[in-house]
């Protein structure tokens, strides 16, 4: 794995880095259960996960801060604005096109982050149309398809510190996770039709889901079909010289 972080001036210059890796988190509270930082651990494993598999790939230092009003009913939330995030991740992109890294993957991990990627993105390719971004939003939706339908129990995995992201803690960071204090709420919510809520106004207990059927093995499965997932993903653009034309 190759972070940008922990490498010298003399490694970049005799690596050979065609695509950059941005992983996206926040800070704010999951639970009683997990830490505050979940979204953003979790987002820098994925990438590390993907990372071992390609010597071409570089990835960023982890943001973590994102969009977090929404949650800012339980402390301690450290938020953006979406106009913040926006440039930041524009400026980011900015950097690396300066240096001539034009092929960039962003791995967001919370959901408040969604909409400003999206302006931020689409902005910037529209400017610098020779750069190629590739997105993945929301990894937990991704998950949910990749899985046996039976392998969450309440909800399909899904929550705020719920199911499935307390499985993928378990298996990245076992050491920060207190199970005996997990408990979450599943929130009555339409299908199909996205209701703008405040986050007290679904659980009074700083998760939804049910983390107490979160297990390691699910964590440990969730984690080994995403990064398949997006190996594959990434062989196939390689293969296009991320010509996605026909992709």
């Amino acid at each position: 794995m190759v972070n940008l972080e922990n490498i010298t001036g003399h490694d970049l210059k005799e690596s050979k880095f065609r695509v950059a890796v941005l992983p996206l988190g926040s800070t704010e509270s999951h639970g009683d259960h997990l830490p505050y930082g979940t979204d953003a651990i979790e987002a820098s494993a994925i990438a590390e996960d993907l990372s071992g598999r390609f010597p071409n790939l570089l990835v960023l230092p982890t943001l973590p801060y994102g969009m977090s009003e929404h949650y800012s009913s339980f402390p301690i939330a450290l938020s953006l604005k979406s106009s913040t995030l926006e440039s930041v991740i524009s400026d980011l992109l900015n950097s690396l096109y300066k240096h001539d890294i034009k092929r960039v993957l962003i791995i967001n991990g919370h959901d408040g982050n969604i909409a400003p990627i999206e302006v931020a993105t689409r902005e910037f390719k529209a400017t610098y149309s020779d750069m190629k971004i590739a997105v993945i939003e929301a990894w937990w939706d991704i998950v949910s398809q990749l899985l046996p339908k039976n392998t969450f129990a309440v909800w399909n995995g899904r929550g705020h510190g719920g199911e499935l992201e307390t499985s993928v803690m378990l298996s990245i960071r076992p050491d920060c996770v207190k199970m005996i204090f997990a408990k979450g709420v599943v929130p009555d919510l339409p299908e199909h039709v996205q209701i703008k809520w405040l986050f007290h106004e679904l659980t009074n207990t700083g998760s939804t889901g049910d983390p107490t059927k979160g297990t390691k093995e699910k964590g440990n499965s969730a984690r080994r079909a995403l990064v398949e997932y997006l190996v594959d993903f990434l062989k196939k653009m390689d293969q296009k010289d991320w010509k996605y034309e026909s992709f």
